[in-house]
């Protein structure tokens, strides 16, 4: 028997939703290996509101897929007429105050058969006759059903979808720095808080579960974390708008004939989870007609594709390395056939999970696919000894923990990191355009593999690997600017890409010591810096060593750094102890500089003013209502002047 222990954050989850069940009855629940058809309504309706509550925190019981085709799908059957399902699934936001919402918020249809659809299709066709004989404007929308935190902004204020009536004002995630994804404005309805799948595998997955912790943590009241915020910052984290999804829009009768080529074309339209289609009529008329259940639109449908669920035994774990140098663990599979595929690989994740849960040869899991989704493990039987390596299957390098992940620290010379290693100095340097992703995908294949023989190019080789004439004469000049112009020494040491020595970090140890001199460090040395934990220095150290030779190469070539002003002790710094947030257009340099400099002093930077800020400089073209939420918080106001006057004294 499967055995689920449920954790202190998916009980705090259940009882924050109101749910009365206690922790032992919950797991018994969660845990069985009957049939679900043994499972009474009440039971099946208990188990889908503890899965949904915790599904909603961002600490998941059971994944999307498994909840919606198999135990919805087992309660449609046995209870049609259920107040669960008739009802729009709440998404409460811990600790958080419920408000009316601006508009009504309602779930969506769900269908998961051609049939189901056709049968949507034709509702649709006969409110159309009723209306108009004519179906010239009966065409439907389709796109993608974004897996995200369901979120309405009107302007003002952002809410969560809470049970279609009330919700909760999460406008401090926009505070934050949230932006609206492709450029678009404030105010444009409904749509889903989401995080680009890329990004979150490149540089979250090794500290967060799954996206559902970052989505829940960016509308959190508490604060937040400092890698949220930095995807936040990175415009990895969005607020998308529906109004602005790629979508397909055509005839109901061209929908239906190539139902399957839109479902695949849509469903992989975007770089976010997404876990089905929604597919709706567009003609206004058409749409007030059919109207609306307590829980759904009529003229509205999400499509999505049945989960299959396999219990296999594994055979080994093996290692891919990614282009970031991360270790992605890959089980071997006995083969399964599964959704209508035989599966004999799946992904696991990362390998914190490998080791934790006791993935490893002889292990026996539950395999999950859902449609189009890539085979995943949903959860470990049976435990056996996992496999870790111990080498980067690319280049046989050491390989280093950093969170959950297991990282190739050796960026430079890894064949698996080759190209990425070599667009992420130029795009870390900042100071050059000409060496793009494809710029440097053509220079990679044509041999060149290490960041200082770009620097060896001439213009006759660049011509040989086919740029034209004047595109090479350019290139030459842009690396010629790139040692020549002013760079800091910290953005220069972060170019290469080293595990943990992101931008923020480099800064820090150049603070403490010169850039020429942090490959003499010890472990002993780094732990010594304030924030590098022992863990961290171990990695750093590492990954130091790895980047040396290269980093040398380079460094010869005579760049133009600006040294990292030396720190104090902290209790000696001017700002220590201040939380500072800049505002408006500042005439002393660019913001993210004077941020820079502040930090240097002590301060530490806020993105929005909160009760805990303690100053705020203001630059040009400031709006009074910030200047007076900020008097009223009882924060110091100072312009630009003034605070510039105040850090003379350093």
């Amino acid at each position: 028997m499967m055995s689920i222990k449920l954790t202190d954050a998916q009980m705090a989850a259940i009882k924050q939703a109101g749910i009365e069940v206690d922790k032992i009855k919950a797991q018994k629940l969660l845990s069985t290996d009957e049939g679900l058809w043994a499972f009474s309504p009440e039971d099946l309706t208990l188990i889908l509101q503890i899965a949904n509550a915790t599904y909603r925190a961002g600490v998941p019981v059971m994944s999307d897929a498994k909840y919606d085709s198999l135990y919805v799908k087992e309660l449609e059957t046995q209870d049609p007429g259920s107040a669960f399902l008739a009802s729009v699934e709440p998404e409460p936001v811990i600790e958080s105050k419920t408000v009316e919402l601006p508009v009504r918020m309602l779930s969506t249809e769900k269908a998961y058969s051609y049939e189901e659809i056709e049968k949507w299709v034709n509702r649709l066709v006969k409110a159309a006759n009723d209306i108009d004989p004519s179906l010239d404007d009966l065409e439907i929308r389709v796109t993608p059903k974004l897996d995200g935190y369901a979120a309405y902004d009107n302007g003002e204020k952002l809410y969560t979808r809470g049970d279609g009536f009330r919700g909760q004002d999460i406008t401090r995630a926009f505070d934050r720095g949230l932006k609206v994804a492709k450029g678009g404005v404030r105010g444009s309805g409904a749509g889903e808080i989401v995080i680009r799948k890329s990004y979150f595998d490149d540089k979250l997955s090794g500290y967060f579960e799954n996206a559902r912790n970052v989505q829940a943590s960016i509308i959190a009241e508490k604060k937040v974390d400092e890698r949220i915020q930095q995807a936040i910052d990175d415009e990895a984290c969005v607020f998308y708008p529906f109004e602005l999804l790629d979508d397909w829009v055509g005839s109901y009768k061209v929908f239906l004939s190539d139902f399957n080529n839109i479902l695949d074309k849509i469903w992989n339209a975007v770089d976010y989870e997404v876990d089905g289609i929604i597919a709706e009529a567009t003609n206004s008329l058409l749409k007030e007609y059919m109207g609306s259940t307590r829980k759904s639109h009529r003229w509205q449908i999400a499509y999505k594709v049945n989960a299959e669920i396999a219990k296999v035994v594994v055979r080994g774990v093996v290692p891919q390395t990614s282009r970031t140098g991360k270790l992605t663990p890959v089980a071997l599979l006995e083969p399964t056939r599964l959704s209508g595929a035989t599966i004999s690989r799946a992904t696991a994740h990362h390998y914190g999970m490998v080791k934790s849960k006791g993935i490893g040869k002889g292990s026996l899991v539950e395999l999950l696919r859902s449609g189009l989704v890539i085979p995943k493990i949903e959860s470990v039987i049976e435990r056996a000894k996992p496999d870790i390596p111990e080498e980067c299957p690319s280049c046989q390098s050491h390989v280093v923990w950093d969170g959950d992940n297991l990282f190739c620290p050796n960026t430079t010379d890894c064949p698996a990191q080759a190209e990425n290693t070599m667009i992420h100095f130029f795009k870390t340097l900042r100071n050059v355009d000409g060496f793009g992703p494809k710029v440097i995908e053509r220079i990679y294949k044509s041999g060149i593999g290490l960041i200082h023989d770009i620097y060896d190019l001439s213009i006759e080789k660049l011509v040989e690997m086919g740029f034209g004439e004047k595109t090479s004469e350019n290139l030459i000049e842009q690396l010629f600017a790139s040692r020549t112009l002013e760079v800091e020494d910290w953005r220069f040491l972060a170019a290469f890409g080293a595990p943990r020595l992101g931008e923020g970090n480099c800064e820090k140890l150049l603070a403490h010591h010169y850039v020429a001199d942090v490959f003499n460090l010890t472990v002993e040395d780094l732990i010594k810096i304030d924030g590098f934990a022992e863990t961290s220095a171990e990695t750093i150290h590492e990954g130091l060593k790895s980047i040396e030779k290269e980093f040398q190469l380079i460094y010869k070539l005579g760049f133009n750094l600006k040294e990292t002003k030396r720190v104090v002790s902290e209790s000696d710094l001017l700002l220590s102890g201040e939380l500072i947030v800049f505002t408006g257009s500042m005439e002393h340099g660019k913001r993210p500089d004077m941020e820079s400099e502040a930090k240097m002093l002590g301060a530490k930077i806020g993105k929005s003013v909160t009760s805990k800020t303690t100053m705020l400089v203001t630059g040009q073209s400031v709006g009074e209502k910030k200047i007076s939420a900020a008097a009223d918080k009882g924060v110091r106001i100072l312009s630009e002047n003034e605070y510039l006057q105040i850090i003379k004294k350093h």
